[in-house]
């Protein structure tokens, strides 16, 4: 006895069911409405048909609609004029054109006015005529979509143009020293933080240098750090002492903060040129380190309150540099917080100064180290840091 192979029985899918359109048709014969509808039965279509026969009665009937069946010969609208006038209340629903008149250029015009289609009567039967609407209805959603993303678009290139043009640039014409800044911000999609920095000359040797942290990342906090930065730099060009300057600020902080827990840290050098000295003053932030004689070590600089918690003086500490050839790296924690291995160890100020006592750290030109350090944290950390990281480098000589 022979087998006989038997070929399996193709699956057959089931169809999926079709949107039920909402169809307004604008049409003031009743002859020709009535045809409409035997259309749309004719082709099983699952819809809902409702009809105005003039275009102020359209225009209370809109809401819920998916596509518009008009006329372009009607009792208050006549041609391309009724066209532009429904397309002006027609909101996210599809317009096609349905008229008697068999003119390729009216149909030309009636697309470029905003149309998704040109029917001609008498040239459609159901299945032509369904398939004409569902299609109307996708392209409509499509450049609905479209404009969307192109809105989207440029509202971010607009706010990245913002966001540039508030990071700042050095106020400084002295070429005793050399600024190199970094910035990056943790903030998906966004060109700034709730970091800052900033550098202002004040006189022919002397230096103001701040770097800050706002807690937070979002959008609220960048706004609240360039509202710091600025007013850090007009209190210094005011001439406000050095002493009073992080005060004034801290007041401008709580003032202007959405919520009584925002609070912000900051490293503030006034630096002294001519005495090669610097007086350094930390709130709550995580100490400068000074690159000299070949090494990298943390300023041992006293550390006071973060700004907005419990106003109050910041310590100074005064440092001298030791020689000509010297770099002071002011940063932000977003650079030390990352981690270092598979537990909770961070990389912190000690592991920075390793980093930069490495060999391959020396062979970095300083304007490259900011970005070294933050590829060699990364690397630490196994992946991109989470918060903001911002970077002031300044150096003298040779600067190591």
């Amino acid at each position: 006895m022979t087998e006989r192979s038997v070929a399996p029985r193709a699956r057959t899918s089931s169809p999926v069911p079709q949107e039920r359109l909402r169809i307004l048709l604008v049409e003031d014969d009743e002859g020709d409405a009535f045809l409409v509808r035997e259309l749309l039965d004719e082709a099983e279509a699952p819809f809902d048909l409702r009809v105005a026969t003039s275009l102020r009665e359209a225009r209370g009937m809109l809401r819920g609609v998916q596509c518009v069946l008009l006329d372009l010969g009607l009792p208050d609208a006549e041609g391309i004029d009724g066209l532009r006038k429904l397309l002006a209340v027609a909101g996210s629903a599809a317009v096609c054109v349905l008229t008697g008149r068999s003119d390729e250029h009216l149909g030309v015009a009636s697309v470029a006015e905003g149309a998704q289609d040109y029917l001609v009567k008498g040239q459609v039967d159901g299945v032509l005529l369904t398939r004409a609407l569902r299609y109307a209805v996708e392209r409509k959603r499509a450049d609905e979509n479209a404009q969307r993303l192109r809105e989207v678009e440029l509202r971010q290139a607009e706010s990245a143009r913002l966001e540039r043009g508030l990071l700042p640039q050095p106020l400084m014409s002295t070429d005793q020293v050399s600024v190199h800044t970094f910035y990056r911000s943790g903030r998906a999609m966004g060109l700034l933080g709730g970091d800052f920095f900033d550098v202002v000359q004040v006189g022919a040797d002397k230096l103001q240098v701040i770097v800050g942290d706002v807690c937070g990342h979002g959008v609220d906090e960048a706004a609240l750090g360039v509202e710091l930065r600025v007013a850090w730099r007009a209190l210094v060009l005011a001439g406000v002492p050095d002493d009073q300057i992080l005060a004034s600020l801290e007041q401008v902080l709580m003032s202007e903060r959405r919520a009584r827990e925002v609070f912000a840290t900051c490293a503030a050098v006034t630096l002294d040129l001519s005495r090669n000295k610097a007086v350094v003053r930390l709130a709550g932030h995580p100490p400068p380190v000074l690159l000299s004689g070949g090494r990298a070590v943390p300023v041992n600089a006293r550390t006071g309150i973060v700004l907005g918690v419990s106003p109050r003086p910041t310590p100074a500490t005064e440092i001298e540099f030791s020689g000509d050839d010297w770099s002071l790296l002011m940063y932000t924690d977003g650079l030390i917080e990352g981690h270092t291995g598979a537990g909770n160890e961070r990389l912190d100020v000690e592991g920075l100064c390793g980093l930069l006592d490495e060999d391959a750290a020396r062979q970095v030109p300083l304007p490259a180290l900011p970005a070294w350090l933050v590829g060699r944290a990364e690397q630490a950390n196994g992946g991109p840091l989470a918060d903001d990281v911002a970077m002031l480098l300044i150096s003298q000589g040779s600067g190591r």
